[in-house]
């Protein structure tokens, strides 16, 4: 999140997530941007020194003000009788920001302050994020590939059809993680160089499994003679002929399937 969010979204997101007891973790663009706040008690003689000063302070006043209202706010969303969305959608709604929306984002710059520090100084912090941050993005692309013609949008108009459309683009997705698994088991069995199998490994390791350049999603279409045989043992009907309805009404005959010769049995 860029410092310019004038709601101080951020900053909420980051005060909420940390009473919560998880981290909030974003991957940070131009931090030559961002504010850092402090707590006022610091001296002007003490940061002289510092690489990096803070140009804003901490509302301190008001933390101490609203403390126990924010305090219950946090043990709503802790009992699960409200959202942590549904209340951030609410306090967002009105006009002019309310007293208890701006203590989380006092309470948040503290904690987004500290954050900066640690993703400008721990290489390995970020390195976590950008690795994490991968792996959803390419959970994304996964399930446009899945969702052929238009992944981004739902052509289902019903909340129920809409859930079954989801329910078969993850179970798609989940036998092709599924075959990738089975796959991959059946060939480390296979390998005698056990230096071979290691490398194998470590790249399992390293790379994730949802990987899907190997599946035709759209499937094949063989029309030889060879497949066209009656495979599943589908019998033409008795009387010889089928009729069957189209469009309100109108008939469609189909002769009897012998009469193409023995392999015109199934398509």
């Amino acid at each position: 999140m860029h410092s310019t969010d004038t709601h101080g979204y951020s900053e909420a997101i980051f005060g909420m997530t940390h009473m919560l007891g998880f981290s909030f973790a974003p991957r940070l663009k131009g931090l030559q941007n961002k504010q850092l706040y402090i707590f006022k008690h610091h001296s002007k003689e003490e940061r002289k020194d510092w690489t990096i000063v803070p140009d804003h302070y901490v509302n301190e006043k008001l933390l101490h003000q609203n403390w126990d209202d924010f305090l219950r706010l946090v043990t709503t969303i802790k009992l699960k009788e409200n959202s942590a969305s549904d209340i951030f959608r609410r306090l967002n709604s009105y006009s002019k920001p309310q007293t208890l929306y701006q203590t989380i984002k006092a309470f948040g710059q503290i904690i987004k302050s500290l954050f900066i520090l640690r993703y400008l100084d721990e290489i390995e912090l970020r390195k976590a994020i950008e690795k994490q941050l991968n792996k959803v993005e390419l959970s994304n692309r996964f399930t446009r590939a899945v969702a052929i013609g238009s992944p981004r949008e739902f052509t289902q108009a019903e909340k129920e059809e809409q859930e079954v459309a989801e329910a078969c683009n993850r179970l798609i997705r989940n036998c092709i993680i599924c075959w990738n698994y089975l796959y991959l088991t059946h060939k480390l069995e296979r390998m005698i160089d056990e230096e071979e199998k290691e490398q194998l490994l470590n790249i399992i390791y390293s790379h994730s499994i949802m990987t899907w350049a190997h599946i035709n999603m759209l499937g094949e279409y063989d029309f030889s003679e060879e497949k066209r045989k009656d495979s599943v043992g589908i019998l033409p009907p008795e009387n010889g002929r089928m009729n069957l309805s189209k469009n309100g009404g109108h008939k469609i005959t189909a002769k009897p399937l012998n009469n193409y010769g023995p392999n015109f049995a199934s398509v």
